[in-house]
């Protein structure tokens, strides 16, 4: 895995576990390079926490993709076979899941009952069980998945894994000055 903060990209995707500081990572990066930020969960969730009919989410997913330059964050493993394809970088945010679990159960606390803006509208922030077991299993259910979708589309030479807080800024850091 081999890309570098100074390599140059027009689309990115920021993938990781929940609570891993995928849409934070994405929005500064998106600033810096004054490109759009594009959260999956906006195009995946309806108000209520409802999700959009696979039809609608591929229309919006698709429509957000045809842009020519972005920094997209979110996982859904099962739309990267159309995701990897456009980006030419990929940023994998990697931190213990103890890491991720206490990052989530702190957004929680901050946030209960607010919409954060990387959600759609109407879906405010809960204690939601499934989202912990999901980060809770993140390593070792969506790694392989996640790994063997980057290796299928030829995505690790483009593809810099940032395992630390430090070496995340120093990424950031570094794409500002390119």
């Amino acid at each position: 895995m081999a890309l570098s903060a100074d390599t140059p990209f027009r689309r990115a995707l920021v993938i990781g576990s929940s609570g891993v500081g995928k849409s934070t990572f994405a929005r500064k990066l998106a600033t810096l390079k004054g490109f759009p930020v594009i959260h999956l969960d906006q195009l995946y969730w309806e108000p209520g926490w409802v999700i959009a009919r696979p039809e609608v989410y591929r229309v919006r997913l698709e429509r957000a993709l045809a842009a020519d330059t972005w920094v997209m964050d979110g996982n859904n493993s099962s739309t990267l076979d159309l995701r990897l394809p456009r980006a030419d970088a990929v940023i994998w945010l990697d931190r213990p899941r103890w890491v991720c679990l206490a990052r989530v159960l702190r957004r929680i606390a901050g946030s209960y009952g607010h919409v954060r803006e990387d959600v759609a509208p109407g879906c405010p922030e809960q204690i939601d069980l499934e989202c912990l077991r999901y980060v809770w299993t993140f390593h070792r259910k969506h790694y392989p998945r996640m790994t063997a979708a980057l290796a299928r589309h030829d995505a690790l030479p483009r593809t810099a894994v940032l395992r630390s807080d430090r070496e995340a800024q120093a990424f950031l850091d570094a794409a500002a000055v390119v």
